[in-house]
C-alpha cells in the first residue's frame, strides 16, 4: 500500500490533525455511524482509503519535524530527544530563527530538567513555522507541539518507554512534486494525538497511537477519523523484522459518499520496514453491509463483501497489494 494517507509532513511527523482538540480533558468524541452502502461497484476505492487512513493513523510517530525537536540556534539548551540520540535544544527564552532556504522558525518550550540527558513529564518542546523552507522539499506554516506525558528508562542508552501528545495548530505543508516549487501539495491539519512508545526491551519496539478526532485537508480532499487507535510491534532481533498491527476507527471521507467503520478482527501481521501485510483481517463496516480485506500473503489479497452484514459472502475480489494502490480514488 502507499501508506501515505496521514503522512503529509514527509520530514517527519505525521501520521498523523483534527478539526478539534482531541486531547487536553472536555467530553469524549462519540463517533458516527456508518452511513455508506458498500457494493461491489465500490468495495475496491473503499478497501484502498479506508486501509490508507487506518494505516496513515499509525504512521503519526513519524510526522512534525522530529520525535523531539532538535535545531542548530546557537544559546539554546541541549537536551537528548530520542532514538538515535539526537539532541533537542529547548530555546529559553523563546528563539526565532532563519530556516536554511528562506522563512523562520520559533522554538519555545519547557523542560523540567535540563542538565540532565532525560525527559520528564510536563516538558514540551514546541515549533512555529513562518513560510519555513530548510530545502527538503516542502514549505511549513503553523505551529506543532509535542508534550511529555510520561517517561521512564535511559534516553542515552535507547531503552526507554514514553507518552507523549502531538499537537498540530493550523499546520500547513506546502510539498513539492518533483522538486518543483511551482507545483505542490498542499495540507493543512489541526488537532492532537497520543503517542504511546516502548522501547525498554530494544530492538523490540511498540506504538500505540490513539486520538479522538483528526482531520487533514488537502485541495483534494477532506479525511476526518474519531476515536481511532492504531497498534503496531516490531522485533528487531530478527532480520527481516516481524511485525503486528491492529486498527480501529471511523472515517469519514469526502473521496466516499458516507462514513465506514474498520477495525483489524484479526491482527495483521508482515515482515520488514514498509512489507506488507502477510496475513490478517481489515474489517470495513457500512450501512447495513460489510466488507474484509483478507492478507492471502504479501502480495495477494482477498476481498471479502458482504452486502446484508448477515456473514454471507456476496461477492469476492482476488487482487494484489499492488494493485490496490492504482485503484481511481
Amino acid at each position: 500500500m502507499k501508506r501515505t494517507f496521514f503522512v503529509p509532513i514527509t520530514a517527519f511527523l505525521l501520521l498523523s490533525a483534527c478539526a478539534e482538540d482531541g486531547g487536553g480533558g472536555g467530553a469524549p468524541v462519540v463517533s458516527p455511524d456508518p452511513t455508506l452502502e458498500i457494493t461491489s461497484n465500490n468495495a475496491l476505492q473503499v478497501s484502498t482509503i479506508a486501509f490508507e487512513a487506518a494505516f496513515g493513523s499509525q504512521q503519526l510517530d513519524s510526522a512534525g519535524g522530529g520525535f523531539f525537536f532538535g535545531s542548530s540556534a546557537p544559546g539554546l539548551i541541549s537536551k537528548i530527544g530520542g532514538p538515535g540520540n539526537s539532541v533537542s535544544q529547548v530555546p529559553i527564552p523563546r528563539t526565532t530563527i532563519p530556516c536554511a532556504v528562506s522563512g523562520t522558525q520559533t522554538f519555545s518550550g519547557d523542560i523540567a530538567d535540563p542538565l540532565t540527558p532525560t525527559l520528564t513529564a510536563g516538558d514540551f518542546f514546541q515549533y512555529e513555522y513562518s513560510a519555513c523552507d530548510d530545502g527538503l522539499g516542502e514549505i511549513k506554516n503553523g505551529i506543532a507541539r509535542t508534550d511529555i506525558d510520561a517517561f521512564s528508562g535511559d534516553l542515552l542508552s535507547e531503552l526507554f518507554s514514553i507518552t507523549m501528545t502531538f499537537t498540530l495548530t493550523n499546520l500547513q505543508v506546502s510539498t513539492f512534486v518533483n522538486q518543483s516549487p511551482t507545483a505542490t501539495v498542499v495540507s493543512t491539519s489541526n488537532g492532537s494525538v497520543t503517542i504511546s512508545m516502548d522501547g525498554l526491551n530494544f530492538p523490540f519496539m511498540s506504538i500505540t497511537i490513539s486520538g479522538d478526532s483528526m482531520v487533514v485537508d488537502t485541495l483534494a480532499s477532506s479525511e476526518s477519523l474519531t476515536n481511532f487507535v492504531s497498534a503496531f510491534t516490531q522485533d528487531g532481533n530478527f532480520f527481516p523484522s516481524p511485525y503486528t498491527m491492529t486498527l480501529s476507527g471511523t472515517l469519514d471521507s469526502t473521496q466516499l459518499a458516507g462514513i465506514i467503520r474498520y477495525s483489524t478482527p484479526i491482527m495483521f501481521e508482515g515482515l520488514g520496514d514498509g512489507g506488507n501485510p502477510s496475513s490478517g483481517e481489515f474489517l470495513i463496516e457500512g450501512l447495513g453491509s460489510s466488507l474484509r480485506l483478507i492478507a492471502v500473503n504479501n502480495v495477494d489479497v482477498r476481498i471479502e463483501i458482504d452486502l446484508g452484514a448477515d456473514g454471507t459472502v456476496d461477492a469476492t475480489i482476488n487482487t494484489t497489494w499492488a494493485a490496490l494502490e492504482g485503484v481511481p480514488l
